[in-house]
């Protein structure tokens, strides 16, 4: 009969235990971010003057066109997204951001569509080459999808018709990722966002899944595998297969309902 052993996550070598700490420290930052604004205008409400709005219903196909959704090669997918990050409605998206415009203004409905993950991926992807943190201030009924991806990548999204309304070209921004306080320097007005609900405040404040893997990896490399089965008193209450899955659970603290 072939045995099979139970063994800890093995690393690539040159990776360490310590290093994984480090990634995973890293991923959930408090510090304070800023930036000036990157505003969509609505062209057909006369830019530049009295009368101007932000662009309203940009959808994923306008953030990330599909042809820039799909690659040769894992190699350059990534490259692909950033690249077409807004490539038909602000061809100098990239450029901009790069030059310190990371919080990006626009108006209701921003990001509804497809539920590709390569938009968000995709913008802050292009902060990130630069060292820079992206925030999203949109108005009223961002895509519910694209918002939960966010969160789920550790990209900045908040609801503020408020500041949106306010923000003019130039505006230099702040926001505090632990409270999501939403500052405009310029005009010295600050704003409460949309609340999350319970399970995206959760997600938000864990960093993403990225960082979620991380501490999840640098705990199974750290901790030893073992199989724990059911005393009598819970086996009793328990098939035979679920016994042999309570022995080879993850989660070791839970308890039998």
């Amino acid at each position: 009969m072939k045995m099979h052993t139970i063994e800890p996550a093995r690393l690539k070598e040159g990776v360490s235990a310590a290093s994984l700490m480090e990634s995973a420290v890293a991923g959930s930052s408090s510090t304070v971010i800023r930036g000036t604004a990157l505003i969509f205008w609505d062209p057909k409400s006369l830019p530049g003057t009295r009368f101007a709005k932000k662009l309203d219903a940009i959808d994923t196909d306008q953030i990330t066109p599909a042809a820039d959704c799909v690659s040769e090669s894992l190699e350059t997918l990534d490259e692909k997204w950033k690249a077409g990050s807004f490539r038909y409605l602000m061809p100098d998206f990239r450029a901009r951001v790069h030059s310190g415009q990371n919080f990006v203004i626009a108006g209701d409905r921003f990001a509804i569509g497809s539920s590709r993950e390569m938009s968000p991926a995709g913008l802050k992807s292009v902060a990130d080459e630069a060292g820079l943190e992206l925030v999203v201030v949109a108005a009223n009924n961002m895509g519910d999808i694209f918002r939960r991806n966010s969160f789920n990548l550790g990209l900045h999204v908040v609801q503020s018709p408020e500041a949106v309304a306010d923000a003019q070209d130039g505006d230099a921004f702040s926001f505090d990722p632990v409270t999501r306080r939403l500052r405009n320097e310029t005009q010295g007005n600050d704003y409460s966002p949309v609340p999350l609900s319970a399970k995206e405040e959760e997600i938000r404040r864990s960093g993403g899944i990225f960082t979620v893997g991380r501490n999840e990896l640098k705990k199974s490399v750290l901790t030893k595998p073992s199989v724990d089965w059911p005393d009598p008193a819970d086996a009793r209450r328990m098939t035979s297969t679920e016994q042999v899955i309570w022995a080879h659970r993850v989660d070791k603290d839970q308890r039998p309902a």
